[in-house]
């Protein structure tokens, strides 16, 4: 049956990170360990240059790097940014300048954030120093970040043998990202209808397939979609798998099953986990009904109903 359109589209914050975890070779692991002991190392590339965050191999000839040579902590702004607004997780939470610094004795530049008043105190070419973290463990977050100095450049460096006590070895970083989601007009619908223990799809007039959850377009003839149509709530199993590996912070304990559900009037199978039976006994062209979270948002989980199973004939195609 079609349905009346949905309120205006809906917005809302989004955030997604996820630690990163990497094993760290000979020259970074250095790099990392002498931060936490407040020394600063590059690596010396074939042609002279000294490179400042170090890299273990040559950017113009490939070749292993492996040299280590100690430079200064203090530098000079080769290019900077204001950032007006600091985010989370960034070095400083009050307005602070991204700055480009040549470390003394570096060839290359380091970017790291400057502590300063406003952009009016920050200029290309003026020098500045680290401020160490008072609590260190081997990361870049050790330089807290750096601060306007007057002193002058001092550009002998000397070799390094990268042999620290405690080596650093490897590396767990916070990736994070922050946006503004909005699903669309066709999926706002399709939110706001499960809302209402209801699924809407939305048919293409074209070939009638009816597309759950909607896009606002047929995938397969290019053509938007407006009629909204309700399907299910039952539905069949058309494909399944069994999952043994329990997810980080999902309290659903394994084995379970992740299967494709192809509600009834639907032109497209939709993702679902099976419950209410024993993992082992789910089965194409099981006939299952959905279970709703305890706030009534979503399915938290479909069902067997009891009938008979589907015939292949019927979902054949929504595999």
């Amino acid at each position: 049956m079609s349905v009346a359109p949905a309120p205006d589209t809906l917005r809302a914050p989004l955030v997604v990170e996820f630690p990163f975890t990497r094993s760290l070779g000979p020259v970074q692991a250095a790099f990392l360990t002498g931060l936490r002991e407040e020394t600063v190392l590059g690596v010396r590339a074939e042609d002279g240059r000294v490179l400042v965050p170090p890299v273990e191999y040559d950017p113009v000839t490939a070749a292993e790097l492996r040299e280590l040579v100690e430079v200064g902590a203090a530098g000079t702004v080769t290019t900077w940014a204001w950032n007006p607004e600091p985010r989370a997780g960034q070095p400083l939470g009050t307005p602070f300048a991204w700055v480009l610094v040549r470390l003394d004795g570096a060839d290359t530049a380091l970017l790291h954030a400057l502590d300063a008043p406003g952009p009016e105190a920050v200029s290309t070419g003026m020098r500045v120093r680290i401020r160490w973290a008072a609590e260190r463990a081997g990361a870049i977050t050790d330089i807290a970040c750096f601060e306007p100095y007057d002193g002058e450049a001092v550009t002998e460096t000397r070799h390094h043998d990268g042999t620290f006590d405690d080596p650093v070895t490897g590396i767990v970083a916070a990736a994070r990202l922050d946006y503004t989601y909005s699903p669309g007009r066709a999926q706002t619908a399709y939110l706001h209808a499960l809302s209402e223990n209801r699924t809407v799809g939305e048919r293409c007039p074209s070939c009638t397939k009816v597309y759950v959850p909607p896009r606002g377009a047929c995938p397969t003839c290019g053509v938007a979609t407006t009629e909204r149509v309700e399907v299910g709530p039952r539905g069949t199993v058309t494909t399944f798998c069994i999952v043994n590996i329990k997810a980080r912070g999902l309290d659903i304990e394994v084995p379970y099953v992740y299967a494709h559900i192809a509600l009834d009037g639907a032109g497209l199978a939709l993702h679902g986990r099976i419950g209410g039976i024993p993992y082992d006994q789910v089965r194409m062209g099981l006939r299952v009904e959905p279970v709703w979270s305890e706030d009534g948002r979503f399915p938290d989980h479909y069902r067997p109903t009891g009938e008979p199973d589907a015939d292949y004939d019927t979902y054949k195609e929504l595999l």
